[in-house]
């Protein structure tokens, strides 16, 4: 049996799309002989969603990557030293025969654990625009015969040309109950009526201040068009009550693709999860983080998905809770519009990332049995 590492976490963007091609693996012809496990922080929440799923982990040291010098840089490069021995260790006692990276500060040490050990690097690039950590993982892809994947054409122009023939742009993996969700489900779960309008507001796994805050202050106008189902994050305190009209939960889980295909409209953050509501085909209203305290990573994807029509954008000045009742206003008495935007965020989403990231996978880990047979 051939062992396949993934590695990747801090954030559910980090975590589902690795998770999402673990489930293909398992599809293909001769899947069976995969064994999968998953190396990731040992502290967060990287070690129950993968559980979850029913994948091996294992928990090592991580520091955060920072681009600018503080106090705790100091400490989290002994982390990131401790966290380099410890998936090499972990990668050699399991024999992985591949490793492949999701991306976030904790991949780090074991994409350079696996190429100190020879073995191949496959990453994938969820942002229009690579963060830290793959820029640093893709050094280790070259030199272990490795792979690089992207979610956006135009991602390619931020790596080097002496990696360009080894990338594939395949879109983002999304896992495969977005494809067959059920609108009907997701409206008995939420206990609404079938001709309720319903405004799904997302703010990441965990939860987005601002966004909480725009809502609290625009719900009284937003209620009177839509039932506004509201994913608050698990840590964010929380004084409204649910209604009729508005349904908060702390964080949603398996129903999440079930309540996304009942929704009219979806609305927050530009992270990777947006991959999800493309692929279900959904218009969306987004908010990017921005400012100093960000890469500027979820403007660029916003801008992508406004340009190619499916989503509209608010930034700037125009965060403010008025602006959001106009926006959300005209989007739902506008049915051609997003009727529209619907149709451009499902030609997004019918890239099948996850399936092309796993049929390379798999290539290769073939190649790998073979040759331990041989």
């Amino acid at each position: 049996m051939v062992s396949i590492a993934f590695t990747g976490g801090g954030t559910g963007g980090h975590i589902y799309p690795g998770l999402a091609v673990a489930s293909e693996l398992k599809k293909i012809p001769g899947g069976g002989n995969f064994r999968l496990f998953w190396i990731g922080s040992s502290s967060g929440m990287d070690r129950s969603i993968v559980e979850e799923a029913g994948i091996e982990f294992f928990g090592i040291p991580s520091g955060k990557l920072r681009r600018y010098f503080s106090l705790k840089t100091v400490v989290d490069i002994f982390k990131v030293a401790a966290g380099f021995f410890a998936a090499r260790k972990i990668l050699k006692k399991q024999k992985a025969c591949l490793l492949f990276s999701k991306g976030g500060f904790v991949s780090v040490p074991p994409c350079a654990a696996a190429a100190s050990l020879k073995i191949p690097v496959f990453t994938h690039e969820s942002d229009f625009s690579p963060g830290l950590a793959t820029r640093i993982n893709t050094r280790f892809v070259p030199r272990t015969g490795g792979r690089i994947f992207t979610a956006y054409e135009d991602t390619a122009n931020f790596f080097p040309k002496a990696v360009h023939d080894r990338i594939t742009v395949c879109g983002n993996p999304v896992r495969g109950g977005f494809k067959n969700a059920d609108a009907a489900k997701g409206r008995a779960f939420l206990g609404v009526k079938d001709d309720a309008r319903i405004l799904l507001v997302l703010g990441g796994s965990q939860g987005a201040r601002e966004i909480n805050e725009l809502v609290r202050a625009a719900l009284p106008e937003l209620t009177k068009i839509y039932t506004v189902v509201h994913q608050i994050g698990p840590n964010q305190a929380w004084d409204i009550g649910p209604s009729e009209k508005y349904k908060p939960f702390a964080y949603i889980k398996e129903e999440m693709p079930d309540i996304m295909a009942a929704a009219e409209l979806v609305m927050g953050r530009s992270g990777a999860g947006i991959w999800e509501w493309a692929v279900c085909g959904k218009p969306m209203l987004l908010i990017p983080l921005s400012g100093s305290g960000t890469r500027g990573d979820q403007v660029e994807n916003a801008r992508y998905f406004e340009k190619k029509a499916a989503a509209q954008t608010l930034s700037g000045e125009n965060v403010n809770p008025q602006a959001l009742v106009n926006a959300v206003k005209t989007l739902a008495h506008d049915s051609e519009k997003r009727e529209n935007m619907a149709a451009a965020s499902m030609m997004i989403g019918k890239l099948n990332a996850a399936e092309i990231i796993a049929r390379s996978i798999a290539q290769r880990a073939s190649i790998a049995e073979k040759t331990d047979e041989s």
